[in-house]
């Protein structure tokens, strides 16, 4: 409530300002480019899509109270511009720029007098931003074993390759893999080319094919990103591209955007962070690249950062450590069995060698919450071993019969449960 309080039970008296928890919150969440607020009100905003000017009142009493609140954590992307509408805000004329542009913030606003204007009581983000539960299991799906097949494989919380299960969508090679929606996976593209999808349930099955999701191409790759959705990026559709293809948080693949650095093909790419992702190597027009592009959590490709490690194509990439990433493995002219870390902050460090057996076109992922697992490939011959990642980035030594030998496949981590 606000206004005067004259006399009541406690014989007080004074000025009242609204609380928070006194004010008419505004049912619908504000998703447009322009509002205009009303005293005594709350509002949930989010720019997700745009930025949001905001119009204050034209007029204000002493005590009058508006709230703004951060609705998916997105200020930082797209801000919010405050119009304070002809009335003082801090002090200042309406003729100076007010913006919040921090992830999480919150802005509580209290009307004083004419001088000072518009007071905020506080606009302060958010420290607390809830992470979902991490990826438990995995999946490698489809490959190359002299023929194009689409049997999967699941992979267990303990990092333990199950037996092949056949007959999941149109068998094909060099596609690309993700988790998306927190608990689900997506492969998509593979060699023809091909543009078609396969959604993975939280279970682990493998659903039909959707057809027309983006350019056709084959060897791109793919990571989790913004913690629920995903990214496909490069590739080759008889030319190599640097194309990539958003997948929201309910597994729909978006148009291509182009034009995200170098393009290139047979390359990799994994999550870290929490909720980034990072594209690295691959095969460019000039030849082998070291080569990365970091990705934000909005979905936002950045210009190539070069010299990371040594170059080279068929590689894989994923996630381990809760929030870092590893390189590992590839061809350079020969099979190769190296390994780089990936930083919290998308760094990434140097070489690491003898990382098992020496081989190209794997696939890797996350699994068990921290860890990671790479598996099959080629070498003189398609492969069924896999090696371990610990939650602290050391690669184990092969184990063997994991599976039908193959190359040229995907995976990617699903499920939240262990």
């Amino acid at each position: 409530m606000s206004g005067i309080v004259q006399s009541n039970i406690l014989r007080s008296s004074g000025v009242i300002a609204v609380s928070a928890a006194g004010l008419n919150w505004n049912s619908t969440i504000i998703t447009g480019s322009t509002l205009t607020a009303v005293a005594g009100n709350g509002y949930w905003i989010n720019t997700t899509s745009n930025t949001c000017t905001i119009t204050l009142p034209s007029e204000a009493e002493k005590g009058d109270q508006i709230v703004f609140i951060d609705y998916l954590r997105t200020w930082g992307t797209n801000k919010i511009i405050i119009d304070s509408n002809g009335l003082n805000y801090q002090g200042n004329a309406d003729t100076y720029t007010v913006e919040y542009n921090t992830d999480g913030q919150s802005l509580n606003i209290v009307y004083s007098d004419a001088t000072k204007g518009w007071l905020p009581l506080d606009d302060d983000a958010s420290a607390l931003e809830p992470l979902p539960p991490p990826t438990q299991k995995a999946i490698f799906g489809y490959g190359y074993t002299g023929s194009n097949v689409s049997m999967s494989n699941l992979v267990s919380s303990s990092g333990v390759v199950a037996s092949d299960t056949t007959g999941v969508g149109t068998s094909r090679r060099a596609l690309a893999a993700a988790g998306y929606g927190t608990d689900k996976a997506i492969f998509g593209y593979g060699y023809g080319p091909v543009s078609m999808s396969n959604l993975v349930s939280n279970s682990g099955v493998v659903a039909a094919d959707t057809t027309g999701v983006g350019t056709a191409r084959y060897n791109p790759a793919a990571a989790t990103y913004g913690t629920d959705k995903a990214i496909f990026g490069y590739g080759n559709t008889g030319i190599f591209v640097s194309m990539t293809n958003l997948v929201n948080s309910s597994g729909v693949v978006a148009t291509d955007t182009t034009g995200v650095g170098t393009a290139r093909y047979g390359i990799a790419a994994a999550s870290y962070g929490t909720d980034k992702a990072i594209f690295g190597y691959g095969d460019a027009s000039s030849g082998y690249s070291s080569l990365t592009n970091l990705v934000s959590n909005s979905g936002v490709v950045a210009s190539n950062t070069t010299g990371v490690g040594t170059a080279r194509f068929y590689l894989s990439g994923a996630g381990y450590g809760g929030d870092k990433a590893i390189f590992g493995y590839g061809n350079n002219g020969s099979h190769i069995s190296m390994s780089n870390l990936v930083s919290n902050s998308g760094v990434v460090a140097a070489d690491v060698t003898g990382v098992g057996t020496a081989r190209r076109l794997l696939a890797s992922t996350s699994y068990g919450s921290d860890k990671a697992i790479f598996a099959y490939g080629d070498s003189a011959g398609a492969l069924s071993m896999s090696n371990l990642v610990s939650s602290s980035g050391v690669v184990a030594s092969d184990t063997t019969g994991v599976g039908t030998a193959r190359s040229n496949l995907a995976a990617a981590g699903y499920s939240t449960s262990a």
